[in-house]
């Protein structure tokens, strides 16, 4: 899987009478088998704003790629992808739940994550060979 972007943004009201703004969504763009694909995670605002129970990073943004503030929000798709990557036939996934979430990034190697968002700055793209590189093996 080739990894081409990822970016997450603040969601706002296009009506008065709508919840917008209490959602997040994260998407990932990635190449499976020859397809361009995209992953949308949407999310509640909650918890963005509660992202170190999630991560072991303190302030947001998280790190910098090649001068580039990388924010928590960037991530989400991502680390769902790695997770779980049956999200790859998917277009959409919602995450409503603080369990559901929390299970997303129980168990990633969070300090190989800025080597994606490096080459993405560098190369534009991240060659994935697979997803267990990113998660902790326990032993």
């Amino acid at each position: 899987m080739i990894i081409k972007k990822c970016t997450g943004y603040e969601l706002e009201k296009e009506k008065s009478n709508t919840s917008e703004d209490f959602f997040n969504r994260s998407e990932l763009t990635f190449i499976d088998e020859g397809v361009e694909k995209t992953l949308h995670v949407l999310y509640l605002r909650y918890f963005d704003e509660n992202f170190s129970q999630f991560v072991p990073f303190e302030k947001d943004p998280l790190f910098q790629a090649d001068g580039k503030d990388i924010y928590f929000k960037d991530i989400v798709a991502l680390v769902c992808m790695i997770k779980n990557p049956g999200l790859r036939s998917r277009k959409r996934l919602y995450v409503h739940t603080q369990k559901e979430f929390a299970a997303f990034f129980n168990g990633i190697d969070f300090a190989k994550i800025p080597e994606i968002f490096q080459s993405l700055e560098t190369k534009g793209s991240y060659d994935m060979q697979s997803p267990l590189e990113f998660v902790l093996q326990h032993k």
